[in-house]
């Protein structure tokens, strides 16, 4: 895709110095620019870039004056990098907004798609499938029956949707995510045998939620794996069966929650952070990366460690943990101080 200077600056309702008329089609890092690019400059410290870098065309601030001469053409706005981040998001409409249906592809009884929809080959779609207006399902997709998948929702190559899942508006689901898979439930026999018991339940996204490449969310054992508006999840995430996440928490990756574990709103949680089943963990919590969590949490608490402790705790004694050894030398020759007083006596 190639645009102008003069594009660019009507989507950002900036202004042009220099030629309106110079074309892009890539983006780059200011210091990596290159004839052809678009960049930006936002932090004070890339500024001497600005002077030395090839790209055709750079966003900056309307504050922003130059000390040199220089030979980019420049679009000022009030935010360069609220600016950039909406072009990027613009460029990745405009890249992504494919529509039709491609060919091989597997659809089964009574599926009703919007308008704007986008098939990739190779994808299956099972019985009573609801799709809404402007979904796109990249290749080798599957969605199970009865799934229902709300506007604007975008399904990456290889993802997997088990039945039952209730997906809302503006969702993303990146490559290998699995939602609905049967949660980890298991009872044990009289002979110490595990048995599988049925997952009767589903997996419910609320609108504008992402799921990052490789989560998985499993499906509630009775009732439904809830994840409220707004929750972001990274990478290799493993959600259990019943968990709820409450609006706008973000999960780092390779964090794992245990089932029915209750997380509150607009939650900050680490990456590497195992949390244990069945506690509720409350709004505006902030886990640092590696603690365990086996405890019920209350609202704006900062933990870290394993098992966690309040943030400032936890700092507090690690300067202690690592002069450990330094501590038990003094210790000793203080005992041995004591030992020789008392045989001297």
């Amino acid at each position: 895709m190639v645009f102008t200077a003069g594009q660019i600056a009507g989507i950002l309702e900036g202004e042009v110095e220099g030629n309106p008329e110079i074309s892009v089609h890539k983006l780059a890092k200011i210091e990596e620019g290159e004839i052809g690019s678009l960049t930006f400059l936002a932090n004070p410290k890339y500024t001497s870039y600005i002077y030395t870098t090839k790209a055709s065309v750079t966003i900056v601030n309307k504050d922003f004056v130059p000390e040199q001469q220089i030979a980019t053409t420049m679009i000022k706005v009030d935010d360069a990098y609220e600016s950039f981040s909406r072009l990027l998001q613009y460029y990745n409409e405009v890249k992504n907004n494919k529509i039709g249906i491609e060919s091989p592809v597997y659809k089964g009884d009574d599926v009703t798609y919007g308008a704007d929809f986008y098939l990739g080959a190779f994808a299956y779609l099972g019985n009573n499938v609801t799709i809404g207006n402007n979904v796109k399902i990249y290749p080798n997709a599957f969605i199970g029956d009865n799934v229902k998948i709300d506007d604007n929702v975008t399904i990456f190559a290889g993802a997997r949707i088990y039945s039952e899942t209730v997906i809302g508006k503006n969702c993303m689901i990146h490559s290998g995510a699995i939602i609905g898979a049967d949660g980890f439930g298991y009872s044990p026999n009289k002979d110490g045998e595990f048995i599988r018991v049925p997952q009767t339940g589903n997996v419910v996204l609320e609108d504008n939620v992402d799921v990052g490449a490789g989560t998985t969310i499993d499906r509630a054992t009775l009732g439904s794996t809830l994840i409220r508006k707004g929750v972001k999840l990274d990478n290799q995430i493993q959600i259990a069966h019943n968990v709820e996440i409450g609006e706008n928490t973000v999960i780092a990756a390779q964090t794992g929650i245990a089932g029915s574990a209750k997380i509150g709103k607009n939650c900050m949680i680490g990456g590497q952070v195992g949390i244990v089943g069945h506690i509720t963990i409350g709004n505006n919590v902030k886990i640092q990366a590696q603690s365990g969590i086996g405890r019920n949490i209350k609202d704006n608490e900062v933990l870290q460690g394993s098992p966690s402790l309040a943030y400032a705790d936890f700092n507090k004694s690690y300067v202690h943990f690592k002069n450990l050894p330094k501590i038990i030398k003094k210790i000793e020759k203080l005992e041995k101080k004591i030992d020789g007083d008392h045989n001297n006596e």
